[in-house]
């Protein structure tokens, strides 16, 4: 698995010729960095002086960072089994009509699991973006700069998680699916940069 790797090991790989790890899981990567990073603050705000009133409210938004965290390392390796099973797809024979359309009907429903994945990690790193919002306005204030990287990072995943949908969104025919999937992409591309900007505002310098 992609996750039990070391990060020398993992860029390594990510920097070789193989087709996989690729952008998605980078993506899943940058959001679990992001749910790291905004658990941090939290923690770091919890038990501190000057930080009573809040102290409650930054315990759950560890335990929500946490359980994020652990979606997005799932992702990662679940992003490159999506394109895995594309690859596999058109390795399918095609030595008879219905070999040919069985071929077929597979390619576009792997086409279409590997544009739902980067989805849902885009709409992931979406909800954490508030948690990574509270912890940069009312957390520990010698943290705020890594709030603020954990809101660029999640904007981040946000953005090249979308780029994978929209890669095989080209490959998909379903008319109906690719406008569906489209007008979300939009929604979330749009509210990614608007969260940004909306958290960074909060770090002052």
């Amino acid at each position: 698995m992609l996750v039990d790797k070391s990060v020398r090991d993992f860029l390594g790989e990510l920097a070789s010729r193989a087709p996989v790890p690729g952008g998605g899981s980078v993506a899943a990567l940058s959001a679990g960095l992001a749910s790291a990073l905004t658990e941090m603050v939290a923690n770091l705000t919890v038990g501190r002086k000057g930080f009573e009133e809040v102290e409650e409210e930054m315990k759950q938004i560890t335990q929500e960072a946490s359980e994020y965290r652990e979606k997005f390392l799932k992702d990662i390796d679940k992003d490159a089994d999506a394109f895995n099973k594309v690859m596999d797809a058109f390795k399918l024979p095609k030595n008879t009509p219905e070999e040919i359309d069985k071929r077929k009907q597979v390619i576009q429903e792997e086409f279409k699991n590997a544009a739902l994945v980067p989805l849902e990690v885009a709409k992931g790193a979406i909800k954490l973006m508030k948690f990574t919002s509270k912890v940069v306005e009312k957390g520990n204030k010698n943290t705020i700069s890594d709030g603020a990287v954990a809101a660029m990072m999640a904007r981040t995943a946000v953005l090249g998680a979308l780029y994978n949908v929209k890669i095989n969104l080209q490959s998909i025919k379903d008319e109906d699916f690719v406008n569906q999937i489209s007008q979300q992409v939009h929604e979330l591309d749009t509210k990614a940069i608007e969260e940004e900007k909306k958290i960074l505002s909060n770090v002052g310098f």
